[in-house]
């Protein structure tokens, strides 16, 4: 089962790369959206659902349906909070608009660049309009009609263009004191190394002192600052985003749970086990075992 899904995990990538788009519905993508990494490539979501969207030095609480856009080149992570989430979501590479001559201007709206507007509350009636064109796109990439790629950045420029008439969310809070500021980035960075996708390169970062000397600030500024901000002391959320990832690995993976251990950072599968028994009251291969 796992090396099915690890299969088709790989496929799933290896498609989206070489074609520089990829659509689909995301209650049906559970386990390829938990296992593929989406940051290099522009994103569209149409979704239905509570949660909070943490986008450059911005966050933005959703509660119906939005529609979001996300660049690869400016640091975004997401927290679903509801139990049912819907909606769609299409990726694209720059590659891929490029292709046509009105993508440059695209790009630089204020849909996609910093400093911009990339969420808006979507009404009953666009949703519909919104779920057709997604629906349409999700059709054509399985077609066999010689000239879809056109007719899907056809489909990308309307749900811009859609976007771009509509009046952009006011409901984002901007971070103005310093320790916000640095949290948010520390919490970007953290969300930046994940998912992991290869047993060969463990993590870079994986103390609170490795995350203050990249952020180029000392290790207690930075935790009294998350503290502050969170409530928790860095070194949590560090311990639960990783904690997170392992029981995303043990369940969607082959590897090994000597591989797992390295990839997220340890030296040594007990230090390993351990850390996981810890966080989980439970050890990895019996996490394993009762996933499946």
């Amino acid at each position: 089962m796992a090396d099915a899904i690890q299969r088709s995990v790989s496929e799933f990538n290896n498609e989206l790369k070489l074609k520089g788009f990829n659509v689909f519905q995301i209650e049906k993508d559970s386990n390829a959206t938990k296992v593929y990494s989406r940051k290099d490539f522009y994103k569209i979501c149409l979704t239905t659902g509570k949660s909070i969207i943490h986008y450059s030095d911005k966050s933005y609480e959703a509660d119906d349906t939005i529609l979001f856009f996300g660049n690869p080149h400016i640091p975004y992570s997401w927290e679903t909070l509801s139990t049912t989430y819907v909606g769609y979501t299409c990726l694209f590479s720059e590659e891929f608009l490029k292709l046509s001559d009105r993508s440059e201007s695209i790009l630089q709206s204020p849909l996609f660049k910093l400093g911009g507007t990339p969420i808006l509350k979507i009404s009953k009636e666009q949703r519909e309009f919104l779920n057709a064109i997604f629906e349409k796109m999700i059709e054509e990439q399985s077609s066999d009609y010689s000239h879809k790629d056109d007719l899907i950045r056809n489909y990308i420029h309307l749900i811009i263009h859609e976007a771009l008439k509509m009046e952009p969310s006011k409901n984002f809070e901007q971070h103005m004191n310093a320790s916000e500021r640095l949290t948010t980035v520390f919490l970007e960075l953290l969300e930046r190394q994940f998912p992991v996708e290869s047993a060969d390169k463990p993590l870079g970062l994986k103390t609170a002192k490795h995350f203050a000397e990249n952020l180029s600030v000392h290790a207690n500024s930075l935790n009294r600052a998350v503290k502050e901000v969170t409530g928790k002391p860095t070194s949590a959320h560090i311990s639960e985003r990783i904690a997170q990832e392992a029981k995303a690995l043990l369940q969607h993976t082959n590897w090994n749970i000597s591989e797992i251990a390295y990839a997220l950072g340890f030296d040594y599968p007990t230090y390993f086990n351990n850390f996981f028994k810890k966080q989980t009251g439970t050890n990895p291969k019996t996490f394993r075992m009762e996933a499946v």
